[in-house]
């Protein structure tokens, strides 16, 4: 800019919104050049006028800044971002476009149910065969519901980790392409801090820090979030998840899964007597906040076995009343101890996460799993008796699903994590950068637990000490 027009920009008041900064750059720019974006405007303006700076409103704002680690406790609202979600990480094929003020404009998901009931679970091969012929169409019509083209996407998020590679592999390049053809900045996203996220969608009063308990499928994990990006993992899963504890009771108890194992077991529960059966809580001989479910499992299988039932034969919809009476005996008191594991495991975190940051007043359960009506009940109990209110997002929000990558990618993008463009010589067969095996957080000292399985595949540094590390 010319000195005349700096004096122009000095001599205007200073505006309260970031969208009235940069109209009142645009305007005293001889010629601004139209396709600049706002993210690029606001660079410039940091760069060309430092000392200048918009004052917020209050209603723009939620929550202070964090001074002890630079991250943004608050969310800041703007209207004129619009970010594409797009999540590959396991079996669902989704993606989303929200505002960056918390709309969701749409939301679509192709689920691979059919797969699941054929396969008995999750097969990469076949899961990441049914999200390439899925994802074009999903993506599209993410766009076409919301009323906007790439154009008008403010920059893309997608899922990098953790999960199945050959899935992940699929909502990347797809992510990747659309970046590259609209010059859009990309965002990568943390799979499990979208889960913890998202609650910050639904709940505008939800600040920093709180204590999130994350459950589904593949992943049990307690983690004290400090501030975005900023984690201590206080205990995760030494070998199944409480996910697929409940898929494969459900399956092997001949349920209807094809809405999932999770939800048919917990209707089935409803008809049976907890105490029917009695199973052993795992792990209670180790003072810490790690789960484990293998063996409930076993000890589900060796219930079924014992009592002859046919399940493989004989589906729940052909079974006898008694035959079904007894199946939901075994449902009801699974789920009895299975849900008595997160209650004592999150009893234990609670207090851990108190004694580190006092002022925490929400637990957040999110996940799956957190669409289960008895887990949020149990869990809400634990809340209550120590003084935290319980978040959890709706069930739509709980599952795997594109708003919650969006979400995410608008916080990081609000904070100035992303990447540029690829560059348009990038070639399709390109080796990206996946994290199938990516921890949240960085371990707490006394979670640490001597029953840990030692596993050798390789694991990526935590999104925690990425952040810290580019932040150094």
């Amino acid at each position: 800019m010319a000195a005349r027009e700096e004096r122009a920009v000095e001599e205007l008041l200073l505006p309260e919104t970031a969208d009235g900064l940069r109209r009142l750059v645009r305007r005293s720019m001889h010629r601004p050049p139209p396709w600049m974006p706002d993210f690029v405007l606001d660079d410039f303006i940091k760069c060309r006028y430092p000392p200048l700076r918009y004052k917020p409103k209050r209603t723009e704002w939620c929550g202070e800044h964090d001074k002890r680690n630079g991250t943004e406790d608050a969310i800041k609202f703007d209207d004129d971002l619009l970010m594409l979600g797009i999540e590959t990480s396991c079996d669902d094929t989704a993606a989303a476009v929200v505002r960056g003020d918390g709309e969701i404009l749409s939301q679509v998901v192709s689920s691979q149910e059919d797969l699941l009931v054929r396969w008995g679970g999750v097969a990469p091969k076949m899961a990441e065969e049914a999200h390439s012929l899925a994802i074009d169409q999903v993506v599209q019509k993410a766009l076409d519901d919301a009323n906007v083209s790439e154009n008008d996407l403010s920059a893309v998020a997608v899922t990098v980790g953790p999960g199945l590679s050959l899935c992940l592999r699929v909502g990347v390049h797809k992510a990747r392409k659309i970046a590259k053809s609209f010059r859009l900045p990309i965002v990568g996203v943390h799979h499990m801090e979208a889960h913890a996220l998202v609650s910050r969608l639904v709940n505008k009063d939800l600040d920093f820090p709180f204590l999130a308990l994350l459950i589904s499928g593949g992943h049990n994990l307690l983690v004290l979030a400090h501030g975005l990006g900023q984690y201590v993992q206080l205990g995760t899963t030494i070998d199944d998840a409480i996910g697929e504890a409940y898929d494969k009771s459900a399956r092997w108890l001949g349920l209807d899964i094809r809405k999932g194992g999770g939800p048919a077991l917990e209707q089935l529960a409803l008809e049976g007597d907890p105490n029917a059966v009695k199973f052993s809580v795992p792990m209670r001989q180790h003072k810490d906040c790690n789960f484990s479910y293998a063996g409930l499992k076993t000890q589900v299988r060796l219930a079924i076995e014992s009592r002859n039932i046919s399940t493989d034969d004989i589906p729940i919809s052909s079974a006898t009343r008694d035959d079904r009476q007894i199946r939901a005996n075994i449902a009801a008191s699974f789920q009895r101890v299975a849900v008595l594991h997160l209650e004592e495991r999150c009893q234990r975190a609670v207090e851990w996460a108190l004694k580190m940051e006092p002022s925490i007043k929400y637990f957040v359960v999110s996940g799956g799993v957190a669409s289960n009506q008895y887990v949020r009940t149990h869990l809400n109990q634990i809340a209550e008796k120590n003084g935290l209110q319980l978040v959890c997002p709706p069930p739509r929000l709980c599952t795997d699903n594109g708003v919650m990558i969006a979400w995410t990618g608008i916080e990081h993008f609000i904070a100035g994590r992303f990447d540029d463009p690829p560059a348009v010589d990038e070639p399709d067969d390109m080796q990206y950068d996946l994290r199938p095996r990516w921890p949240l957080g960085e371990e707490y000292s006394e979670g640490r637990s001597a029953s840990r399985s030692m596993k050798t595949a390789r694991v990526h540094p935590s999104l925690t000490s990425m952040i810290q590390g580019s932040v150094h």
